[in-house]
């Protein structure tokens, strides 16, 4: 490692301790904060690298006129703190620097919003400065552990085999389930490149021409309506693999991901076991594909145990084609009247339901739905929700229900105190439907998840079989109900590709216009090969703690309407530059 000393400095902000004690040393930093005690002036200099208390003699009226965040150089003698004024909280804090010279190598002007300390400030205003954003503690240490990740993951790829590749970041457009950014060709009248989505052609080609294991840290670019957990451009720990089958690909993961939050959180409870469940058991237990395993909450289907019942409102939905999942909520016999009223106005206002049904199991069953039922109904629902506890009954359409069900229990989950924030868990989702009816096509078949997997079927029953019935070769990873992953093997086979477009509504022709190097590539001899990729963002902000909050483990985010507000993009640019690329822009309505 080079040396950081300079003519700046002898030492960073942060490595100072009592061994330095009698030694004279140069610092420079920014003035994170000042305490002026009219004898005394006291500054905390702030780098890259930590905090130290310098002092100066007071009465130096340009020094007290030094603004917070400007930047000093101070050069003087260390010394120990007294015992009282030990700061436990900072490597630095047993010593102090007594200032015999200092120089201000650049003064700041008043700040729009204070870095020292938590100022509730606006995200527009903390975007629009952001590299003064950037100096606050949580989010810069945020982004010096983002680095530290990004060289462990790329590290560890090294290690298990696989090469490291450069792919394109102009390309070709290509159908892959969002808007692509698209780029104009000057040199090629009325023809654009794309910003990939993925580089999900690159790297099967790089199969194709025998590299065997690929990966990339690699940056993706999706023109789509902004979540908290989405990006207009993102990066992917991207991978592939040849001769391979899905348990292949899944065993890199289990190799690193667990590895790598132990790693970063040394107090985490990362669960042994990686278990795998298939997409129609995420959906009916879980009520969504991303589940979250830290709840130990399931869902169960008891459309049978409430049809033909005396619950009429249930046993009529049910004639009609509804369903009835119900969710327990452990231990919660005992809660207040108020506390299942409010879930009740939760079911309506937040899931759009006309109300909530329940029973309470403690001495005996309570509730209004417990007195249509029969003592052999009830007998069978106590068994799902066990004792001392109340289980909840949502009835609706299949989707409608499943959905409802997932986000209440998710609900509860956090309303009981279920779910560890320093628990891990880790699951597959697999066995994924491979086709999905499409709304703009009158409920013709459209590829639910990636155009390029393999399905689960040979070429003959891709021919004979009720498309919806057919599984896609996919397969997420989802730690505490954020997917980080996504992957499968791929179609390789030009035959077997053909007729999933087909039967996706791509003519021939399409096919080879649109993806005409890859199926070209086929061709010539493919290897089976499959890769998966996992989103870097979603995966860091788990490891910190951030929940959905991606912006704050990027440096320089667009906000939420997709604006830089420091670099003011997207913005406009001038008649002539249009012209070299041949666009005219139209007037918006």
């Amino acid at each position: 490692m080079l040396s950081l000393k300079s003519k700046y400095r002898t030492h960073t902000c942060g490595e100072l301790n009592s061994k330095n004690v009698g030694e004279v040393v140069t610092l420079s930093g920014w003035v994170h904060r000042k305490r002026d005690h009219g004898s005394l002036l006291f500054i905390d200099l702030r780098d890259n690298y930590g905090i130290t208390q310098i002092v100066i003699d007071g009465g130096n009226d340009d020094l007290e006129r030094v603004r917070p965040e400007s930047v000093l150089q101070i050069t003087g003698k260390v010394v120990a703190r007294d015992a009282s004024q030990v700061n436990d909280k900072i490597p630095t804090g047993a010593i102090e620097v007594q200032v015999e010279k200092w120089d201000v190598l650049t003064n700041a002007d008043v700040l729009p919003f204070q870095v020292f300390g938590d100022d509730d400030t606006s995200e527009e205003l903390r975007y629009k400065y952001r590299f003064l954003d950037l100096r606050r503690e949580k989010l810069h240490n945020n982004i010096l552990m983002r680095n530290k990740i990004m060289k462990w993951l790329r590290d560890k790829m090294w290690d298990l085999g696989f090469s490291e590749f450069q792919t394109p970041l102009l390309t070709a457009d290509s159908p892959e389930g969002a808007r692509s950014f698209l780029v104009p060709s000057r040199l090629h009248h009325g023809k654009f490149y794309a910003l990939p989505q993925a580089p999900q052609m690159f790297k099967q080609l790089l199969q194709v021409a025998g590299f065997d294991r690929y990966f990339q840290i690699a940056p993706c670019f999706r023109d789509e309506d902004l979540r908290a957990d989405r990006l207009l451009e993102f990066y992917q720990l991207d991978l592939e693999m040849s001769f391979v089958d899905l348990p292949d690909i899944q065993a890199v993961g289990e190799a690193i991901m667990p590895e790598l939050i132990k790693t970063f959180v040394p107090d985490a409870n990362v669960y042994p076991e990686i278990p795998h469940i298939s997409f129609d058991d995420a959906m009916l237990k879980y009520g969504s594909d991303k589940p979250d395993l830290r709840n130990p909450i399931l869902i169960s289907d008891v459309t049978d145990i409430f049809r033909g019942s005396d619950f009429g409102i249930f046993a009529n939905a049910i004639e009609n084609g509804g369903v009835v999942r119900a969710i327990p909520a452990p231990n919660s016999a005992d809660k207040p009247r108020s506390w299942f009223d409010k879930l009740g106005e939760y079911a309506v206002k937040e899931l759009g339901l006309g109300g909530l049904g329940y029973i309470v199991f403690a001495d005996e069953p309570k509730g209004p739905v417990a007195k249509k039922l029969d003592a052999e109904r009830i007998e069978k629902l106590h068994k799902i929700a066990g004792d001392n506890s109340s289980l909840f009954f949502i009835c609706d359409t299949t989707d409608n229900a499943t959905r409802a069900a997932g986000r209440l229990r998710n609900k509860l989950g956090e309303d009981l105190g279920l779910i560890k924030p320093r628990d891990f868990a880790f699951c597959w989702v697999d066995n994924f439907p491979f086709f999905e009816p499409d709304p703009e096509r009158d409920g013709a078949p459209a590829f639910t998840h990636n155009p390029f997997s393999y399905p689960l079927a040979t070429l003959e029953e891709l021919s004979t079989r009720d498309p919806f019935s057919i599984k896609a070769a996919q397969f997420d990873m989802v730690l505490n109900g954020m997917e980080i992953c996504s992957g499968g093997l791929r179609n390789y086979n030009p035959d077997v590709m053909k007729k999933c477009f087909e039967i996706a509504g791509y003519p021939i022709e399409a096919v080879e216009k649109n993806f005409s190097g890859l199926y070209t590539a086929f061709q010539y001899g493919a290897p089976p090969h499959g890769g998966c990729a996992f989103g870097i963002e979603r995966l860091i902000s788990e490891i910190l703690g951030n929940g959905d909050s991606v912006r704050e483990i990027v440096a320089f985010p667009a906000n939420q309407r997709g604006q830089d507000l420091l670099m003011g993009s997207p913005n406009e640019v001038t008649e002539q530059q249009l012209r070299d690329v041949h666009i005219q822009v139209r007037k918006k309505n």
